[in-house]
């Protein structure tokens, strides 16, 4: 926290707080935090997209190609192999000419999807409230740079 006031100090678990205190006092890594292991994967541009498109039925690679559409084929291969290294999606090769793939949910892959319901709500939410921010920032830096010359 920058400053610390009301706006800052979300209704959180007080539980969670205390554990995140308890990894500083530890002097744990931060590289090795499990939180941001985690995070890292699932907050790049593409995980939480394909995990939302796999949520109701498995899908074959050009049906996902298809529906996030902006996405390069070898970003998408590279995105369902992390997701697959994760435990989160499952790769099945069916038996047949020529093979059949489909790409489904695990367990541990469905397990993610509630708290990631609640991210996307927040999100859409609050993303005009975050462009406006955003773009109160850039002016003033702008100003700023400006002001400074």
């Amino acid at each position: 926290l920058t400053r610390e006031h009301e706006s800052n100090l979300p209704d959180l678990p007080e539980g969670i707080i205390r554990h995140f205190e308890a990894w500083q006092a530890e002097g744990v890594d931060a590289s090795n935090c499990p939180v941001r292991d985690v995070l890292d994967r699932t907050g790049d541009k593409w995980s939480v997209l394909i995990l939302m498109l796999l949520a109701r039925e498995p899908k074959r690679f050009s049906a996902l190609n298809k529906a996030v559409g902006d996405i390069s084929k070898r970003m998408l291969t590279q995105t369902l192999r992390s997701l697959q290294r994760d435990g989160r999606v499952e790769r099945t090769v069916y038996p047949t000419t020529p093979p059949k793939v489909d790409y489904r949910l695990t367990d541990l892959g469905r397990s993610v999807l509630e708290p990631l319901a609640a991210l996307i709500v927040w999100a859409d939410k609050r993303h005009e409230d975050i462009r406006k921010a955003r773009e109160t920032f850039d002016r003033e830096e702008s100003l700023a740079a400006q002001l400074s010359v």
